[in-house]
């Protein structure tokens, strides 16, 4: 989940504030969306958590350069703009469109969701109004994916992972038609995150490199992904040459 700090700065005055003190009124339910491709839409909660103040929640999608989706695309949101009242809660939804059919049907599509919260105006001068963006990754499923996955809830597919390395790096490869995203590298469970790793997307059949050395990860390297309810399994491999492999002994339970 990513937070966008936008700021509209009235009658000319500078106000400095420390973003870590900064506490987003709107907030969603998940950190994440997985849309089944045999749903015609899925429902979001949004909240408002500022005790006294209204607040307007403006949602949208765009595609992975960035390009809001419109018209007849693949999918819309419904209603693009609502009011939630102070301690409230309402819902959006992500209706699929026609252009949904079109989309790949052997592997997953990436999509972000936007949701922008408008703070009512005040009516005070010389104040700064600070709004925040939440965008999270929306992942369109095929619905014979969607129920390859729920098949795999034992087996998850993100153990299909593989290590290859070459000199002092590994790579990650995902012969799965999903998307992996990793969070954590190192050299045993527990263990801190090994220096230059950084938080990766890994796209159905493709690979990334994995950032690290390969002497410090060692021959057991751990990697922690996000699943598609947000938690954060722990996936340990057993290394022979320059291929690994996920240990199933060592499941995360």
């Amino acid at each position: 989940m990513k937070r966008v700090f936008l700021t509209s700065l009235l009658a000319g005055v500078i106000i400095s504030l420390p973003l870590s003190s900064v506490q987003a009124a709107i907030s969603l339910d998940r950190t994440r969306i997985v849309f089944p491709g045999n749903e015609r839409s899925v429902s979001l909660t949004v909240r408002n958590q500022n005790q006294e103040l209204p607040y307007l929640a403006q949602g949208w999608l765009e595609d992975t350069q960035g390009v809001k989706l419109e018209g007849q695309s693949a999918f819309t949101v419904l209603p693009p703009v609502q009011r939630v009242e102070p301690k409230g809660q309402t819902q959006v939804k992500i209706q699929a469109m026609p252009g949904a059919n079109l989309l790949p049907q052997d592997r997953e599509s990436l999509f972000y969701f936007n949701l922008r919260e408008i703070p009512p105006k005040s009516d005070k001068a010389n104040v700064l109004q600070i709004a925040l963006q939440t965008r999270i990754k929306m992942f369109y499923r095929p619905a014979a994916l969607a129920e390859a996955a729920a098949q795999q809830q034992a087996t998850p597919y993100q153990e299909q992972l593989t290590l290859s390395k070459s000199g002092d790096s590994y790579t990650v490869n995902n012969p799965t038609p999903y998307f992996v995203t990793l969070i954590g590298a190192s050299a045993k469970k527990g263990d801190k995150v090994v220096q230059g790793f950084e938080a990766l997307m890994v796209p159905p059949k493709g690979s990334a490199k994995l950032g690290g050395s390969a002497a410090a990860l060692g021959a057991t390297p751990v990697l922690v992904y996000v699943n598609d309810y947000g938690g954060q399994p722990v996936l340990t491999f057993r290394c022979s040459g320059s291929s690994c492999q996920v240990d199933e002994s060592k499941r995360d339970k």
